[in-house]
């Protein structure tokens, strides 16, 4: 990949990557302090849709999903990594957040992928998922040439 273009597709990337990093990093510094009530409604809507992550301590679960939004922050924010990287740790996390989306109860209206109210704030990580892949795509196009 030449100077320019390296300089174009870092360009494209840039509101991308500091948006949705900005999101990530908020997200988890703000469970990074999470009482045990918050650690233990967070473990437990997820076990909804993940049971197996019951068998964990509710505040080592919480830490360990601050420590997964920090990374991905990281991956997003930081200019060295690069885009097929930070791409496939937003596309897996925005893959896991969908997933509780469409298992979990009253998230959904009835019979539809169209949200409830309360299924809003995971039905609008569809968006996160578009940009993981297109930071994915445009990572694996851009090693390719």
């Amino acid at each position: 990949m030449t100077s320019a273009s390296a300089w174009r597709s870092a360009a494209r990337q840039l509101p991308l990557r500091l948006g949705v990093g900005a999101f990530f990093l908020n997200s988890g510094l703000s469970k990074r302090g999470a009482d045990q009530a918050t650690a233990e409604g967070l473990q437990q809507f997820t076990t909804t849709a993940y049971p197996f992550l019951g068998k964990l301590d509710a505040q080592r679960f919480t830490r360990a999903l601050s420590a997964g939004e920090l990374a991905v922050a990281a991956a997003l924010l930081l200019p060295v990594v690069p885009a097929a990287i930070a791409g496939g740790a937003l596309t897996a996390f925005s893959a896991g957040t969908l997933g509780l989306y469409l298992r979990a109860p009253g998230m959904r209206k009835e019979g539809s992928l169209r949200p409830t109210e309360q299924g809003v704030p995971l039905a609008k990580d569809v968006w996160m998922l578009g940009i993981g892949i297109s930071l994915v795509i445009e990572g694996t196009i851009g090693h390719g040439r």
